[in-house]
């Protein structure tokens, strides 16, 4: 209940903050578990250039009465946007629009479900918004990329309801991420738009997942929605011959060590996941489950009692070939499938919590997942609202996805600068980390190494490290930074005593350019390529190595890149260009991810 009760107190405290405005409630677990009926679809409506519609009160959708009224904006008969999507890739004349677009919607109260309760979810809406049902404000978020919800059991009126968000994706120096950042500002009702339907006293949460350590015990915490003493829970696995009852104490929560035998664990090499089932009294969630031990000893990682080798790789949530978000599950398989080829086992998603669909799939398709929430760069480290707003997207973050086995980093933090306020802002993302997950790994990626001179190593002084089971470096060697010393000979002294992770590393290339391998501007294939093996070689001198992710797999839009020789607005570190052709450095990466994979089947 600690958790539940931190939760509750920031939202009251979010809420206060925003003038009495309603705030999204607790998150349901596996919403799409539930049973649900999904508002997707075409959406009609109305760009608020000078965001007036609120004054207009555009959130009512009023048509006239008689012949003597009229109104300056209308829903009806007017642009269409897809929901999911988002808005900048859907209409040429909204590409680079910040600002407010309204949306809105009739639909219809779902029939039988009168003995219910009904939630309006949203998977992600970029990056602030309202949300209006009938022309009654109920609920308002901030962040563009966790999952919110509210009740409306007794808001929906019989036949018609209409539905409104108040959009808006405008950079502000209190936002996360802030003012500058290297990817594309999305608009927009980026994922999924459900009404759920639950039960009246139904289960509101759960966490089944192994032992840190131990194969043969299962761990299993249920929470009602109501605080009932003496409820009947279970806990069925039957593949594993598990029919656990277990009995709720006065906060409606039951908990259980389970002891199971012959447990099949979740592996990259082998994803196995096992059909499970929580079922109270009123309500039933059916879930996919895998169970895997993950944890650090001295250097090494260890997964199911071996230590691993993180073959990573970084993606953002966007389709290139398109230049939009993905969404669905089939963006899901396009970008995944592509990991996959080039060898990896882990994912960084980065920046940011991608959408509900990569993260199954990844656990289905057996990658490891290294999640964070955008603290990157330009934060306001020393605003207290800003704080707890980042909180509370780190604990969405957690909150929707610690049943994902595959799950193995919490990332709190990427390219930060060193500063008090710095640090105790990153204390405060992992505290609300381990509150609701205590078992994973918590992580940060860096870009303070420097070259020191008189020791001849690259070494990196930043205290905040301590609080990390694992640290990460962004370093970009043969591209932002010169070599001081010929890559075989570029030792490094990191974080010594700890996994280390190079969390980026990589340089520009435009696809089908070759030739002038020694310089830079060229945007070639084949300073790219030389530029992956240098580094590589330098890996060797890294004693504590423990994984390496290139930036990035595709080419992505950005508008910090604005030279034209590479195509402009495109970030051109990808291995693979934004039309699915794979550079020379795809190839590189492919032959040293093969290499590390024999060697952790032959440890192992």
């Amino acid at each position: 209940m600690k958790q539940r009760f931190y939760l509750y107190l920031l939202l009251f405290v979010l809420c206060g903050m925003g003038g009495g405005r309603l705030c999204a409630q607790e998150l349901l677990t596996n919403v799409y578990g539930r049973h649900y009926v999904s508002l997707n679809g075409e959406w009609n409506v109305i760009v608020d250039l000078y965001g007036q519609g609120r004054r207009m009160q555009v959130y009512k959708n009023r048509k006239p009465t008689d012949n003597k009224q009229f109104y300056e904006y209308s829903f009806d008969r007017g642009l269409i946007l897809n929901v999911p999507g988002d808005w900048n890739s859907q209409m040429p004349e909204l590409k680079y629009y910040e600002g407010t677009v309204w949306y809105g919607r009739y639909f219809q109260r779902p029939a039988n479900v009168e003995d219910e309760r009904l939630y309006l979810y949203f998977g992600a809406v970029s990056y602030r918004c309202k949300v209006y049902l009938n022309g009654e404000e109920i609920a308002s978020h901030e962040g563009g990329f966790t999952p919110f919800q509210v009740e409306v059991t007794d808001k929906l009126a019989e036949g018609d309801n209409f539905l409104a968000l108040e959009v808006n994706n405008t950079r502000t120096v209190d936002a996360i991420p802030a003012m500058s950042f290297d990817w594309w500002n999305y608009g927009g009702i980026t994922r999924d738009v459900m009404l759920v339907s639950v039960p009246q006293v139904h289960i509101a949460d759960y966490f089944v997942q192994l032992d840190k350590y131990r194969k043969d015990v299962i761990h299993a915490t249920v929470t009602l929605s109501e605080a009932k003493a003496h409820q009947t829970v279970q806990i069925l696995i039957p593949e594993l011959k598990v029919r656990t009852t277990l009995e709720t104490d006065m906060n409606g929560v039951a908990q259980a060590s389970i002891p199971v035998k012959k447990l099949q664990r979740w592996s990259p090499e082998m994803p196995k996941l096992y059909d499970v089932s929580v079922v109270s009294d009123q309500d039933r969630v059916d879930e996919k489950i895998g169970f895997r031990n993950l944890y650090v000893k001295g250097e090494n990682i260890y997964l199911n009692g071996h230590p691993v080798f993180l073959r990573s790789i970084s993606f953002h949530e966007e389709i290139p070939q398109r230049s939009g978000r993905a969404f669905s599950e089939t963006d899901a398989v396009m970008l995944l499938s592509e990991a996959k080829a080039l060898g990896a086992n882990m994912i960084r998603l980065a920046h940011y919590p991608q959408n509900e669909y990569t993260v199954r799939l990844a656990e289905k398709m057996g990658f490891l997942l290294w999640e964070e929430i955008p603290i990157w760069q330009g934060i306001d480290f020393k605003n207290d609202a800003t704080r707890l707003k980042a909180g509370n997207m780190i604990a969405e973050m957690v909150q929707r996805d610690k049943n994902r086995c595959a799950l193995s980093f919490w990332g709190i933090a990427n390219e930060t600068a060193t500063s008090e306020p710095r640090n105790e802002f990153l204390k405060y993302m992992k505290k609300r980390c381990v509150e609701i997950d205590s078992t994973r790994l918590i992580v940060a990626a860096f870009d303070l190494v420097f070259f020191d001179r008189q020791t001849q190593k690259f070494e990196m002084n930043d205290t905040i490290t301590n609080i990390l089971d694992v640290v990460a470096v962004n370093k970009y060697m043969g591209w932002y930074h010169d070599w001081p010393v010929s890559p075989d000979k570029a030792i490094w002294n990191v974080a010594s005593g700890k996994p280390l992770i190079i969390s980026e590393f990589g340089g520009e290339a435009l696809y089908g350019k070759h030739g002038e391998a020694e310089k830079k501007s060229s945007w070639s294939e084949d300073y790219q390529a030389q530029l992956y093996k240098d580094n590589l070689k330098m890996f060797e001198n890294i004693p504590n190595l423990r994984g390496t992710s290139p930036w990035i797999l595709f080419d992505f839009r950005s508008p910090f890149r604005f030279h034209p020789n590479q195509g402009g607005e495109w970030n051109r570190k990808g291995l693979v260009s934004d039309q699915g052709q794979r550079k020379k450095a795809w190839y590189i990466m492919n032959e040293y991810y093969k290499q590390k994979r024999l060697e952790d089947l032959s440890n192992n």
